[in-house]
């Protein structure tokens, strides 16, 4: 697998070339869960949870984004960005993309969602395939850490992942940072 990077961007890299001695432990169980984030994060805030809407809409993805999306140079994406709130404090930064070529059929719905977890979406389609998941250590300066921290106090860095999924056999990416707030022990 490739490694992804260029300015502005984390260097993100799949497991099994990480490592693994860099992730504190305390975050380290978030980003290596292979199930649904909505669930896990409900189950932990005991049902207090919340998804807040940031910003919907057509973009041209990172560019590591439109590589691991199979995108050509200036193709544009729907991108959804997120908050996942518990409790209403803000523990997960979510953004997804999905091609234009990805938004058909069945996969439609996903360009209506609104606040409803895409999670919930995902995990109960039987076509839903989990590909590669990547993980990364943001920092300031990284476009993603700005998005991400936009409204919330400052930290020296976060960490995150992305999956890319395929719906239907079309895929899109789904990028999960978690912010300073999150638990560091969970269910």
């Amino acid at each position: 697998m490739k490694r992804y990077y260029s300015r502005g961007e984390p260097n993100w890299t799949p497991w099994c070339r990480f490592r693994h001695h860099q992730v504190p432990a305390e975050i380290e169980q978030w980003l290596r869960d292979g199930g649904s984030l909505t669930a896990r994060l409900k189950r932990t805030a005991q049902g207090d949870f919340r998804v807040n809407l940031l910003r919907q809409g057509w973009a041209r993805p990172l560019d590591s984004e439109r590589r691991l999306l199979g995108m050509r140079r200036g193709g544009i994406a729907m991108l959804r960005e997120v908050e996942l709130l518990c409790g209403g404090v803000p523990w997960v930064f979510a953004r997804t993309l999905i091609p234009v070529r990805s938004l058909k059929g069945p996969a439609r719905r996903l360009a209506v969602l609104g606040e409803r977890p895409l999670g919930e979406v995902l995990f109960t389609d039987p076509s839903m395939r989990r590909g590669v998941t990547q993980i990364a250590r943001l920092l300031p300066g990284h476009a993603l850490f700005s998005s991400a921290m936009v409204n919330l106090q400052t930290a020296e860095a976060i960490w995150g992942r992305r999956t890319l999924f395929h719906l239907a056999g079309k895929p899109l990416l789904v990028n999960e940072l978690f912010l300073p707030d999150i638990p560091t022990s969970s269910s």
